[in-house]
């Protein structure tokens, strides 16, 4: 009996031992497992970037490809604007609902941004922009801008692509939108600029240095005149510049994910009183892209963000404004 009762404190503190040791052992595959899980990295959601060309009013197109993309909760990170594309997204940008732009948009004509002028230059000023732009901005500052915003222009000594992405937004857009021959050059820190469709027609390359994984590209291909021959001047720089830049789109079509080209193809570059027809014609092509652009998001995992080659291009200067 007397050794029995020495023997009971012995077993109580082995058991006490093992109950102990299964403790720290639970403890140590459950830290374990937390461990393994937070080794797995969450899919990343590539950042999107929605770059929209140039295409005077059949740019009202591209307030309908991002209605799209906003109803169906596309998350957009960044916009590079060209030309009528500057100025769309610089207004998007800025924190102008789209029922506003859309409003803006039915009211507006080419006299809304131009003024015709007598100049060796060119034979309009866009300096009526200046009051257009601040009375729809939300925000007078690349820095202020709910989306950063890219908006590109052209050195016309030098000919190389300036992209904009400090300092005041109102004379990039300005200088985005002059196209030679019809609007004077703006000046610019010295620079005298013109439309930035002569470097980047659509600016897809501008949204991978801005920081995106993919590119959503819009571009506005139409005719700038009928068959036939050119009623005027401005019919002979538009045309020439379209074969132009039909020649040169390998450039940017190599760096865009998703191309988005709204059938604008019988619009006239100056059909503003069209925008109604415009913005839905955006509509229904960034509608038939949405599939492409959904898997990204659905299934991040599976579509990494450096599948897709990139062409050698030359990196975009960015300027200050002011």
């Amino acid at each position: 009996m007397q050794v029995e009762a020495r023997g009971c404190p012995i077993r109580r503190a082995s058991g006490v031992a093992v109950k102990s040791f299964e403790k720290i052992v639970r403890s140590v595959q459950a830290f374990g497992r937390e461990l393994s899980r937070k080794a797995v990295p969450e899919p990343k959601i590539p950042a999107i970037g929605v770059a929209l060309g140039g295409g005077f009013a059949r740019g009202m197109a591209h307030i309908g490809v991002l209605k799209v993309l906003e109803e169906e909760r596309i998350p957009v990170r960044f916009v590079a604007g060209t030309s009528v594309g500057a100025l769309i997204g610089a207004a998007y940008c800025s924190g102008l609902p789209l029922e506003d732009l859309e409003k803006v948009a039915h009211s507006c004509r080419f006299t809304t941004f131009a003024r015709w002028t007598v100049s060796r230059y060119g034979f309009a000023s866009n300096d009526r922009m200046v009051s257009f732009l601040t009375r729809v901005l939300k925000v007078k500052t690349f820095e202020e801008m709910r989306i950063p915003l890219g908006v590109t222009a052209t050195d016309f000594n030098t000919g190389e692509g300036i992209v904009f992405h400090s300092g005041s937004i109102i004379d990039p857009v300005r200088a985005s939108c002059a196209y030679p021959g019809m609007f004077l050059p703006v000046e610019i820190r010295g620079r005298w600029l013109v439309d930035g469709m002569l470097s980047h027609p659509v600016p897809a390359a501008p949204l991978h240095e801005m920081g995106a994984d993919r590119v959503v590209a819009v571009h506005l291909k139409g005719q700038w005149s009928k068959n036939g021959a050119p009623r005027h001047l401005f019919d002979v720089i538009g045309q020439s510049f379209a074969i132009a830049q039909d020649q040169m789109s390998h450039l940017w079509r190599g760096a865009a994910d998703v191309i988005v080209e709204p059938d604008v193809a019988g619009f006239a570059y100056d059909d503003f009183k069209r925008a109604g027809e415009l913005i839905r014609a955006g509509e229904v092509a960034m509608r038939k892209a949405l599939p492409e652009v959904r898997k990204w998001l659905d299934a991040p995992a599976l579509t990494p963000v450096t599948a897709k080659p990139r062409p050698a291009m030359a990196r975009p200067a960015p300027m200050p404004a002011d």
